[in-house]
Order: C-alpha cells, then sequence, then structure tokens
C-alpha cells in the first residue's frame, strides 16, 4: 500500500524551478505552447492558484515558489527550498522541459538534508499523455494526470495526512517497486465550488505587468470555465487534459472581477478559458457586467473561437468592457484547416474580424508554420494573410509559431505513424527549429516567422497605430508592444 505521512498538517509547494537557457526565459505556466522568450512574458497559471487556494483553506501549509517569475538562479532556489523544507513539491511541466524536471527531482532526491525528504508531484499535459514515463525516467513519487489537478492535489495532500482513505482517479503513485494508478481520471468536480484565488497567497503581482495582452496595468487572469467547448482541435495538448467542457455561473464570474477590481484594482482581465463561452451564457455574462458597471472600472481579454458570434454579440460583448479577443486562425488555407479539425474556412474567419472590429474590438489571431504537408507556397499563403490583416488592422496584433506536436494529440499520433518526426528528444520541442519534417528547409520556416512579426515596422501598420492612439495607456501599450516585437524577432532568429 501508499505509505503514508505521520503528519496532519502538512506543508505543500507549488514550485515553478529556475531553468536556465541562453535562449532566455521559459514561457511555462499554464502556457498551452512552450516557448523560450528573451523578452519575459509571465501568465499568472490560474489552475496551480486554484490548488494552493484549495490546500490553505483545508488547513495545509502553502508555499507559492514561482523561481522563473521571480528571477531566482537554480542555487538560490534549492537554498530557499531547503530551508522550507516542504513535505511535497508539486510542479506544473511540459513536454520540452520534463527532462530537466526529472534531473531537478533526480538531484534533490539524491542530497543528504538532514532527514529532509520531500515528495515530489507532477502535473500537466505532458504527463497527462505519458504517465508511466515520468514514473520510470525519474524518481518523482506522483504524477497527477487531467486537468483538474487543482482537486487531485487536494486529495492527494488529505490521502497522505490520514484525513481521507482514498485517493480520487488519476493519480500514479509508487507502491515499492510498483508502478500503480488509481484509474482513469474524471472531469466530475463541480468548478462552481471552486473559492476565489488566494490572490496574495500566489503573488499575482508576479504576473500583472510583463504580459503582452494587457493594455491597462495592473492585469491579472481569470477562467470561465475549463477548457474549449469546440475541443477538436488536433495540435492542442489541453484536449488531453479536458476532455469535456464545463463552465462557472455567470453570476460567480462577475463576483470574482468584481473582488478583483475593488480589493486589488486590478485594471484589465484576461480570461484564458481556452474558448470563451458564448450563447447565453455570453449574454447573460454581458449584462450583469453592465448593470454592474464593472463594464466601466475593468478592460476584459479572452480566448474566443471564429464563426460563433454574430456582429450582435460582438456589440454586446463591447458595451460589457471587452476589448481584446484571441482568435486562432492558425493557417490561411482551407486543406489544413480541415486536417487541423477547425470546423471553419479562412472566408469565414475574415468576416468575423471584420465584424469584431466594427464593433470597436481588437482581435489577436494566432498562425502556425511548418506543416508537414504545407508546401512554402501554402505558408506563404498563411504569411501574406496575416501581413495583410494587420496592416488593415482586421487583426491588431498576432503570435507567430513553429508547429510543434505535443505528445498525446492527433498531430503527433499522425506525425509518429507517418515518420515524419525529426526527432525524439523532448529537448528540442521548445520551438527552437522545427521537428517536424517539411517540404522546404527548416531555416525557411523560421524566416517564415520572423517575417510576420517583421510587419510592425511597416509603414502602413505604423500609422494606423498612430491614428488610433488616444490616451497614455495607448502609448505605453504600442512602447510596450514593440519591446515585445524586437523580442520575437530575437527569439527566432
Amino acid at each position: 500500500m501508499l505509505e503514508r505521512l505521520n503528519k496532519d498538517r502538512l506543508k505543500i509547494s507549488i514550485s515553478y524551478p529556475p531553468l536556465e537557457s541562453p535562449f532566455g526565459v521559459p514561457l511555462l505556466s499554464q502556457n498551452r505552447q512552450f516557448q523560450w522568450f528573451k523578452n519575459p512574458t509571465y501568465i499568472y497559471p490560474v489552475v496551480p492558484a486554484c490548488a494552493a487556494t484549495l490546500l490553505k483553506n483545508d488547513g495545509f501549509d502553502v508555499i507559492w515558489d514561482d523561481a522563473i517569475s521571480e528571477g531566482k538562479d537554480f542555487e538560490q532556489w534549492l537554498k530557499d527550498l531547503e530551508k522550507e523544507r516542504p513535505d511535497i513539491i508539486a510542479m506544473e511541466t511540459k513536454t520540452p522541459v520534463v527532462k530537466r524536471h526529472w534531473k531537478i527531482i533526480d538531484r534533490i532526491k539524491s542530497l543528504q538534508n538532514n532527514g529532509w525528504k520531500p515528495l515530489f508531484v507532477l502535473m500537466g499535459d505532458h504527463v497527462t499523455a505519458l504517465p508511466r514515463e515520468s514514473m520510470v525516467k525519474s524518481k518523482v513519487d506522483f504524477v497527477l494526470t487531467g486537468g483538474d489537478y487543482d482537486f487531485l492535489l487536494l486529495s492527494l495532500a488529505r490521502y497522505l495526512a490520514r484525513r481521507d482513505d482514498q485517493l480520487e482517479p488519476g493519480i500514479w503513485y509508487r507502491d515499492g517497486e510498483r508502478i500503480k494508478y488509481t484509474g482513469h481520471f474524471r472531469l466530475d468536480h463541480d468548478i462552481n465550488t471552486l473559492p476565489h484565488i488566494d490572490r496574495d497567497l500566489t503573488k499575482w503581482h508576479l504576473y500583472s505587468t510583463q504580459n503582452g495582452n494587457f493594455k491597462r496595468l495592473p492585469g491579472t487572469y481569470i477562467m470561465a470555465g475549463r477548457d474549449c467547448w469546440w475541443g477538436r482541435c488536433t495540435f492542442c495538448s489541453w484536449t488531453t487534459m479536458y476532455p469535456v467542457f464545463r463552465v462557472r455561473k455567470p453570476a460567480s464570474l462577475i463576483e470574482e472581477i468584481k473582488a478583483l477590481c475593488e480589493e486589488y484594482h486590478v485594471r484589465e482581465i484576461m480570461d484564458d478559458t481556452g474558448t470563451f463561452p458564448g450563447g447565453t451564457w455570453l449574454r447573460e455574462f454581458s449584462k450583469g457586467m453592465i448593470e454592474t458597471g464593472l463594464n466601466r472600472k475593468v478592460t476584459l481579454d479572452c480566448n474566443m473561437r471564429f464563426g460563433i458570434l454574430t456582429r450582435e454579440d460582438y456589440r454586446v460583448m463591447k458595451r460589457a468592457g471587452f476589448r481584446l479577443l484571441l482568435f486562432g486562425i492558425e493557417s490561411a488555407n482551407n486543406s489544413t484547416l480541415k486536417r487541423l479539425n477547425k470546423g471553419l474556412t479562412i472566408e469565414r474567419m475574415i468576416d468575423s474580424l471584420r465584424d469584431a472590429r466594427c464593433e470597436g474590438l481588437y482581435p489577436h489571431i494566432t498562425i502556425m508554420f511548418g506543416y508537414p504537408w504545407e508546401d512554402y507556397n501554402d505558408a506563404l499563403n498563411t504569411l501574406r494573410l496575416g501581413r495583410w490583416l494587420l496592416k488593415k488592422g482586421l487583426a491588431w496584433t498576432v503570435q507567430a509559431t513553429m508547429v510543434i506536436p505535443y505528445p498525446g494529440t492527433p498531430l503527433y499520433e499522425y506525425c509518429k505513424e507517418k515518420g515524419l518526426l525529426l526527432t525524439d528528444d523532448w529537448d528540442d520541442f521548445d520551438m527552437k527549429r522545427p521537428v517536424i519534417k517539411t517540404p522546404f528547409p527548416e531555416d525557411m520556416v523560421v524566416g517564415l516567422v520572423h517575417a510576420i512579426y517583421s510587419t510592425a515596422f511597416s509603414a502602413e501598420f505604423i500609422l494606423r497605430r498612430i491614428v488610433t492612439m488616444r490616451d497614455m495607456d495607448d502609448l505605453r501599450y504600442a512602447f510596450r508592444g514593440v519591446k515585445k516585437v524586437v523580442g520575437h524577432l530575437m527569439d527566432f532568429r
């Protein structure tokens, strides 16, 4: 049987250890795609923050330990950790850094620390797809699978502290020399029962300014749901963790937004649900924002999907305080959109962008280069479209990346089956170079990403930005945007 601890009040650290690299700062926390950034961006990790809050409210001692956003080096981080001596260290991981996390776990396990022998937990999309791998290739004690690892971490802590007699499904563990698990994870937790995140405990200020999405500072993150009601895109790693979509009640989200405005004076909020809810839910939420007057106090951003919203929906969202809507274009070629299971055509996407801009909203688009079935002319179509949308103001900002097939996704299985993977070393999946065979050289893939960001220095793009500036927030936002673009150009040199 799994050995329990002889302590009721466990100390639990939710940690992001330093990952030092000449490529820059890792964009790891709550991120669907991993990158190294020369100009740091820090995303507030909502689900780990929920875990910290649940644990604290249940009487556990909790340490929020994000050494990446705090700028600690490894030795300082380890020194601070040894001083705190937590019983459990839980780490969110992702494919490009999972091997580094294995090494960190094994190193700390090998230390003789005067009786301090912490238990390690890994959680996230990579270990959800390949849970046994981490158990075999490192000395990690537990792997939490699925996206509700806030609830699972609480279940594990309660079990180890002898408060509960059973573990929830989805937990992998060691029983002597044997590796066992408690069954496939379930997404049957009611996310409406989650308490408001303890923002002080989770040091929300570390993530409140260095984020390219925020125009008005300080900003923070929330989540209306888990995770995407479409949930079919073949490249998305989070569909592994969230095969079922659940959403909070509109009134619950409005209550949290009100608290963020009143207690923390937040000026902009990014909802990081994979796709923000639409339909009746959206209209009820927007009505609540308007009736409470919160639409005049805070600006909202969210991930959105093309084709679901009408012109009237965009109009209501604008009145409710929305500003930035993040849309995934991914490719300008309808054949690729069909392969990705986007369920949309590029013509419909452009119509949605036009409607959003006409109602005063600002679309942010994501595109990718390096699909194994696209030739260079196909890729140029995407580049041309992206540049045209930016210059004409139909897209306000862009995120361009290389295609990375993460384990657990249909895209990864396709590439593996067809022999298209250039490497099976997880370290190489960090977006510094292509990992899929393409019909044209890999330096040309990188060049396409570089080219889309260089659009920010075109005269038409700059002039359009200048004529839309209204206040100091606009000016400061533009200045930060230039720094981000220069950083991205360096990221994809």
